[in-house]
């Protein structure tokens, strides 16, 4: 008798998929936090440093918005490109933190600020564009290129100057392919910031040679020691016309499952990217709009609650950290992630094994300490490892304390 699933593995082996789909890999950040859930399920009690969202529950007024929605029935199919008032909300978000004027036809509403640089990537770029990605950077963005058929050109920066990508080494790796550059700021995972004289040196680059920048937002408002930061859309009209500005409500309202990111651009290419979210995914999630718009023009004081409390995790965990012999750790402007320099430790002994790089550290934590990170090879920058401080001051102390006492062995 044929076995029917012997056959089908046979046939899935014979299979040969798109050349695409084998550059990428999945990511790594995500993978950490599946095998986080998995220790926790077999009893294990991890402390995870890895989690890319804040731990506050989405504020009162926010979730009631969203039940008032589902009793009104507001549960079918919207505009692809997201719901007028949502758009309008937007609009006066820009206006008001940014001093950016956009129309409607110059915003659209996607599932997550993800799937906002995906669709604004499929629009720009295609084979034998080169994109330029500063490192460290967020681990989805060489991949999100690479689907698009573009070159991802990586350029290092240095933990000395902030993690800032600097104009004179912007203007080495241009070439007569470079079509696009991608800025976050504040920066996963670094927590680096570009200040309002860095974005104004590379918006001056960037028209002159016509480059297109995604400008990645979505920390803008987890801030710290007053810094404010400033949108490279809005240094003037010519950067403007080349800027493709991704924000969302996941971390700033701790919406994080809602799904709602947001992009402001010049409207022909809010047109592409229309036409690409037509034929994929459609509407963002009903509900989720309408959350969106409370948390845009509803109170703001959740939010300011919640990055002060952010303020004292950093201050604690960056003091402990620079204690640790070895652990060196920039004081990050934003978002909630640390980035420590380890690479003192390599070349220090476990068991029978070496520490060769922050996949080895990260692999010594987890199973020696119950401490888990991200290795800073996720994010192009294999000196490091990423803990995210998006947990309790309990959570923090304990996993401080687990992994000092490691390294320390």
């Amino acid at each position: 008798m044929v076995n029917v699933n012997e056959e089908l593995t046979k046939g899935l082996k014979l299979m040969k998929f798109s050349k695409r789909i084998q550059k990428i890999k999945p990511s790594m950040t995500l993978a950490i936090t599946a095998k986080e859930s998995a220790m926790r399920a077999k009893g294990i009690d991890i402390i995870g440093f890895g989690a890319g969202e804040p731990d506050f529950d989405t504020p009162e007024n926010i979730k009631e918005a969203a039940v008032r929605c589902l009793k009104e029935g507001f549960t079918k199919y919207t505009p692809v490109g997201g719901i007028d008032t949502l758009k309008e909300a937007i609009i006066e978000k820009f206006k008001r933190d940014n001093g950016l004027t956009y129309n409607k036809s110059e915003i659209i509403v996607s599932c997550g600020a993800k799937h906002s640089i995906y669709n604004a990537v499929q629009a720009l770029f295609e084979e034998g564009d080169e994109v330029i990605i500063p490192a460290p950077y967020w681990v989805s963005y060489p991949d999100i290129v690479t689907l698009s058929g573009a070159e991802p050109v990586i350029v290092e920066t240095s933990e000395e100057n902030g993690f800032r990508l600097r104009g004179e080494d912007l203007k080495q790796y241009i070439t007569s392919r470079t079509k696009g550059i991608i800025l976050n700021t504040p920066s996963n995972p670094t927590g680096g910031a570009y200040t309002k004289e860095d974005v104004e040196e590379i918006a001056a680059i960037s028209v002159e040679r016509g480059i297109f920048v995604i400008s990645d937002e979505i920390y803008e408002k987890i801030v710290y020691d007053g810094f404010n930061p400033t949108s490279i859309a809005s240094i003037d009209d010519e950067i403007k016309d080349l800027t493709v500005v991704i924000n969302g409500v996941s971390k700033t309202y701790s919406m994080t499952g809602w799904r709602i990111g947001y992009t402001a651009a010049h409207k022909e290419i809010v047109s592409a990217m229309f036409n690409i979210q037509s034929q994929s995914t459609s509407n963002p999630v009903s509900i989720s709009q309408k959350a969106a718009v409370e948390a845009l023009n509803g109170s703001q004081d959740a939010t300011a609650i919640m990055v002060e409390e952010f303020r004292k995790r950093r201050d604690y965990i960056v003091e402990r950290l620079n204690s640790i012999e070895g652990v060196s750790c920039f004081k990050p402007l934003g978002a909630f992630y640390v980035f420590p320099n380890i690479s003192k430790l390599y070349g220090r002994r476990y068991g029978d094994k070496i520490i060769k790089g922050s996949l080895n550290m990260a692999d010594y934590l987890i199973q020696e300490a119950k401490v888990s990170v991200v290795p800073g090879i996720a994010f192009g920058a294999d000196d490091f490892i990423r803990l995210s401080y998006a947990t309790s001051m309990e959570n923090i102390k304990r996993g401080l304390d687990r992994i000092e006492e490691a390294i320390g062995r």
